[in-house]
C-alpha cells in the first residue's frame, strides 16, 4: 500500500525516483480505507532531507500509512522556508484535540545542551504529556529518545568525551520480541550523538526493555513492553550518505570531527559507504506499524481508552 502525503510535499518527487508509491490527500480520500494515521514531530533543522528519510521507511509496509507534520511554535526553524513550514506543518495547537495511531519524535542537534536549556523543551513536555494519552504507540528517535526516557522516567543522560560517529554493531536482546522480528543476531545501525543515556538509571524501569544493544553505543532499542514508547538512541533513518554529508560538512567549516567508524570503506572518505543498516531499519519500521495496525481501534476516537486497556493488560501480566 502507498503512504499518504501532503500535496505538492518535496519528498514526492524523490520517492517516485525511488519507485516509492506516494498517494497525494486528493487520490487517497476516495480510497475505501481506513489508513493507520501517524504524526511526525520534525526538529531536525534539516526538514526535508529528514521527511524523505522518515517517509522512505514508512513507505516499505503494506499497511497505508498517513501522514501529518508537526512543529514547535517555540523555536524558528533557519534551514528550511517558511513557505515550506506553513504549507505542510501544523503547531501543536492543532494537533490537542486529535488522536493518532502513531508518533515519531526526530532526533536535534542539541545534545550538548541540558534538556531544560533547549528552548522549545517546554513545548516538547506537552507534546509528550498529550502523546501519551492520545497516540497509540510513539517512537522516539536519537536526541528524542534521551529526551522521552528523561521526562518520562527521569533517566538522565551522560556527556560521551567524544562524539560517537559511525555505524556500529547492535547485539539482539530479545529474538522474540514483535519489534524486532526478524533481525538478524546482529545488526548496524548509525549513531551521531555527543550524549548517550544512564544505563544505570535505566535498569532501574523494570517497565523498559532493552532489545538491542552495543559494546560502544550502549542501548539502541528500548521499548515499554507494551509498546506503548519506542526509543531509538541511533538512526536507522539516515540514507547512506547522511554520515557523509555530516563528516564534510564539518571538515570543510575546519571543525574537529573524526571520520565516521565502520562506514567508509578502507576509511577513506572519497569512497562510496555501504548501505549495512538499510534491511534492519525497513524491518524496525515495518514491525512497529504492523503492530500498531493488529493493536490500535478502528475508531480514533476510541483511541485513548485503547491505551488505558493495553497498560492494564501489561500490569496485570507483569
Amino acid at each position: 500500500m502507498p503512504i499518504n502525503i501532503p500535496d505538492g510535499l518535496p519528498a514526492k518527487q524523490i520517492l517516485h525516483e525511488e519507485r516509492i508509491f506516494a498517494l497525494e490527500e486528493e487520490v487517497a480520500i476516495h480510497q475505501h480505507i481506513r489508513p493507520l494515521r501517524i504524526a511526525i514531530l520534525n526538529l531536525m533543522p534539516t526538514k526535508i532531507e529528514t521527511e524523505t528519510q522518515i517517509l522512505r521507511l514508512i513507505s516499505k509496509s503494506p499497511l497505508q500509512v498517513s501522514c501529518d507534520f508537526m512543529r514547535v511554535s517555540s523555536h524558528e526553524s533557519k534551514n528550511v522556508s517558511s513557505d515550506h513550514l506553513v504549507k505542510f506543518y501544523e503547531t501543536f495547537d492543532s494537533y490537542r484535540d486529535k488522536n493518532y495511531d502513531g508518533l515519531i519524535i526526530t532526533g536535534a542537534p542539541v545534545e550538548h545542551l541540558p534538556f531544560t536549556s533547549v528552548d522549545y523543551w517546554d513545548e516538547l513536555c506537552e507534546i509528550m504529556d498529550w502523546a501519551r494519552e492520545h497516540v497509540f504507540s510513539t517512537m522516539f528517535l536519537c536526541w528524542g529518545a534521551l529526551a522521552g526516557l528523561y521526562h518520562y522516567y527521569g533517566i538522565p543522560k551522560k556527556t560521551l568525551g567524544a562524539k560517537l560517529f559511525g555505524v556500529f554493531p547492535q547485539r539482539l536482546c530479545d529474538e522474540y520480541s514483535f519489534l524486532t522480528n526478524g533481525f538478524d543476531e546482529v545488526h548496524n545501525m548509525p549513531h551521531s550523538r555527543h550524549a548517550a543515556i544512564d544505563t544505570i538509571a535505566l535498569s532501574e524501569h523494570p517497565e523498559l526493555q532493552t532489545l538491542s544493544e552495543g559494546f560502544m553505543t550502549g542501548p539502541a532499542l528500548i521499548a515499554t513492553r507494551d509498546f506503548h514508547e519506542i526509543y531509538v538512541t541511533g538512526h536507522f533513518e539516515y540514507g547512506r550518505d547522511t554520515l557523509a554529508a555530516e563528516y564534510w560538512r564539518d571538515f570543510h567549516k575546519g571543525l574537529p570531527i573524526r571520520l565516521p567508524e565502520n562506514y567508509f570503506p578502507d576509511d577513506d572518505p572519497e569512497r562510496q559507504p555501504i548501505f549495512t543498516w538499510r534491511s534492519h531499519a525497513n524491518l524496525l519500521y515495518r514491525n512497529w506499524l504492523n503492530w500498531v495496525y493488529q493493536m490500535t481501534t478502528y475508531e480514533l476516537e476510541l483511541i485513548p481508552q485503547a491505551i488505558k486497556e493495553m497498560h492494564e493488560q501489561v500490569i496485570e501480566k507483569f
